[in-house]
């Protein structure tokens, strides 16, 4: 059987579709919430501990860019030492008192310059050891670090785990129904929802009122919601209206929708999931 053209859909085809992939959408978010904060916890996690490795490479260069300079400067003072001891000999053979007081000058020079070689070598002594300190300090912070995101990862595994196959028919059965929605009315739709501090893009009416800002509806706006001629969306939140028989809610006499027989599972679920539930059920 040939696929329907999504602009081929009557008004009242394309409200249901829109409802459907509406409840499909809002069950991957409540799917998504029982996460909580994990994913962000894991990525700060990801992200200090990359910076504190960046840090501890770079606390790395600094030691060993101390290290060759004190190598370098222990090589000064031998050529330094061997200038001096050759000074000195020469001063045995001197034949005026300008060749004594220029070898001399040169044994000074070359004495002050050793001295100086020291200097620098117990200063960059010295900042060794406080590197050595600094980079034993953030590789225990890293290895703390690094036990908190595997078991903020396990946690976030376990919780995917549960949720995974489920969200996958979710997330196939969302695409089927994009397919349905025209393109222009789909992308309405979806800038609707990411406006939406609860991602409902489509609500049906109940209390005389919009499902998703609570505003009340003139009773002749309502009547053409019933009808299902044009898609009317709220003058107050832009959210798509529905009536609530097209949308398959059961509402009582007071317009209020009619608790599920299933609702007794939640008893047994987390706190996270009932206060979700009850968030749904306000909405």
């Amino acid at each position: 059987m040939a696929k329907k053209d999504p602009t081929d859909l009557s008004v009242e085809e394309k409200l249901k579709t829109l409802y459907q992939l509406q409840t499909a959408l809002s069950s991957i978010d409540e799917k998504r919430a029982l996460r909580g904060e994990l994913p962000l916890e894991v990525q700060d996690l990801e992200d200090e501990i990359e910076g504190l490795t960046t840090r501890v490479e770079k606390i790395q260069n600094d030691i060993n860019e101390f290290e060759r300079a004190i190598v370098q400067k222990k090589g000064e003072i031998a050529d330094a030492e061997q200038s001096v001891n050759r000074y000195k000999e020469q001063l045995n053979e001197v034949k005026n008192n300008r060749e004594y007081d220029t070898l001399s000058k040169e044994i000074e020079f070359q004495t002050l310059e050793i001295e100086l070689c020291n200097k620098k070598i117990r200063e960059a002594t010295a900042r060794i050891a406080e590197k050595k300190d600094e980079l034993v300090a953030n590789q225990e912070v890293i290895k703390e670090r690094e036990g908190d995101l595997e078991m903020k990862k396990g946690e976030l595994d376990e919780i995917m785990e549960e949720t995974r196959a489920e969200e996958d028919k979710l997330k196939e059965k969302v695409k089927d129904l994009e397919s349905k929605i025209e393109t222009r009315l789909l992308t309405s739709f979806k800038r609707i929802r990411k406006n939406a501090r609860n991602g409902l893009g489509i609500v049906y009416v109940q209390r005389d009122a919009c499902g998703g800002c609570f505003n009340k509806i003139p009773p002749q706006r309502q009547l053409d919601i019933k009808m299902h001629k044009k898609i009317i969306v709220c003058e107050y939140c832009g959210r798509i209206m529905i009536d609530p028989e097209l949308a398959g809610v059961k509402l009582d006499k007071m317009g209020v929708e009619q608790p599920k027989k299933t609702r007794k599972r939640s008893i047994r679920k987390t706190a996270t999931s009932k206060k979700i539930e009850d968030a749904s059920d306000m909405e």
